[in-house]
């Protein structure tokens, strides 16, 4: 589950106590990552959809 902390908040890791980036983390969907969400520590973060980048094409000219 992909989450960052609710404006104005600071979260961190249960065990390691490390702040959760601002920008977002997957976290394991555990009891305390889920009440965090409940109690609104944390919302939810939608994953871009990442756009597939395609090579260039190449064109060879033909002379005539």
């Amino acid at each position: 589950m992909l989450v960052k902390p609710a404006l104005g908040r600071a979260v961190r890791w249960p065990g390691t106590r490390r702040l959760l980036a601002e920008s977002g983390q997957d976290v394991p969907e555990t009891s305390f990552w889920l009440l965090a969400l409940h109690n609104g520590d944390v919302e939810k973060v939608d994953p871009s959809p990442v756009k597939a980048v395609s090579p260039p094409i190449e064109t060879h000219e033909v002379s005539a």
